[in-house]
């Protein structure tokens, strides 16, 4: 059974190899630059699926971070006239947040919803911001922070150290495509890890993994930090195929999200990341017809989804798999 699960995972992971080297060459830019804020959003998705899925914290404001990843490459991008830095400063700036965040959220106890509660609060209060700091009095060095226009003119990815090449949108799908693959298996290696177990096992039962010894503040503290980072990279990806601006923050993003992984199954990796990228494919489809309101459409999945298949895409797809499997191994040995 461990065999064909490897084989399967192999196959798929081969399949995936496939579609990334292939895309740009049977799409024209249009569908290429798609295609990468589609994979930017699924790193969204996945960061979130980590988090909640298996860390058990209720984050309704995971946009927060994403949206502060976008901004802090944006900024030091326009500032530096170069990449590398920005790159790093897009990681750390919200991964710092969610640090300082988290602290005095798992310090102060907070329960589940008000936990959900106070990160949407949060992502709020910075949208907020943001669409306050029009006018050329709202500077950070040569970035103008543009208010609601946000800050259209951000400088793409560069090679590292050789700032006189910048990528071109092919070049920054291949980079979006990694980094998913990235932090897709190693979010797979981390939950593998000690680490990971306790992570999950503070999920299940809190009270019985302190009384095991373990600090679950400490715990929740870095799987919410690495979310945070996570989602910041995300941010910076989106910065580069679109612009950023204080709609990051916003209440539909941070809902968006939510549903992606409530779709794709809450306690799995995958199923956010197909989740989000089937369903910002029908969104972007539902746009172009007049008579269709896309918001509705996705509200009727999501309780189609709670109500009929709680558990979501990926445990399903398996399910169906597994189910056809057998039936072939039966028909094979009543064959034989």
């Amino acid at each position: 059974m461990r065999g064909s699960r490897l084989w399967i995972e192999g196959l798929v992971a081969l399949f995936a190899i496939g579609v990334i080297l292939l895309v740009p060459e049977l799409l024209d830019l249009y569908f290429v630059i798609n295609a990468t804020i589609y994979v930017s959003m699924a790193i969204l998705a996945l960061s979130l699926a980590l988090v909640w899925g298996f860390g058990g914290i209720l984050c309704f404001g995971q946009a927060a971070f994403f949206g502060l990843g976008g901004y802090t490459y944006a900024i030091a991008a326009i500032n530096l006239g170069n990449s590398d830095i920005p790159v790093l400063l897009a990681l750390l700036v919200p991964a710092g947040f969610a640090a300082l965040l988290g602290y005095f959220m798992f310090w102060g106890r907070l329960s589940d919803v008000y936990l959900g509660v106070g990160t949407l609060t949060v992502a709020l209060i910075l949208f907020k911001f943001f669409n306050a700091t029009a006018g050329d009095a709202y500077k950070i060095g040569k970035a103008a922070l543009g208010g609601f226009n946000g800050i259209p003119a951000t400088p793409p990815l560069n090679l590292p150290w050789n700032s006189s090449i910048q990528l071109a949108p092919e070049q920054i799908w291949y980079v979006a495509a990694a980094l998913l693959l990235l932090f897709y298996y190693g979010s797979r290696w981390l939950l593998s890890t000690h680490f990971g177990q306790v992570v999950v096992s503070i999920r299940e039962n809190e009270r019985r993994a302190e009384l095991l010894g373990y600090d679950a503040r400490r715990y929740k503290l870095l799987i919410f930090t690495i979310g945070g980072a996570m989602a910041g990279a995300s941010g910076l990806l989106f910065a580069n195929c679109v612009y950023v601006s204080p709609t990051m923050y916003s209440l539909s993003y941070n809902a968006q999200i939510i549903i992606w992984v409530i779709i794709g199954g809450v306690g799995t990796l995958a199923g956010p990341i197909l989740g989000c990228i089937l369903l910002q494919m029908l969104t972007a489809k539902l746009g172009t017809l007049e008579w269709l309101d896309p918001n509705f459409v996705l509200g009727t999945i999501l309780i189609i989804f709670v109500l009929l298949i709680p558990h979501g895409l990926q445990p399903l797809i398996r399910s169906i798999g597994g189910y056809a499997l057998a039936a072939l191994g039966g028909r094979w040995s009543s064959r034989s």
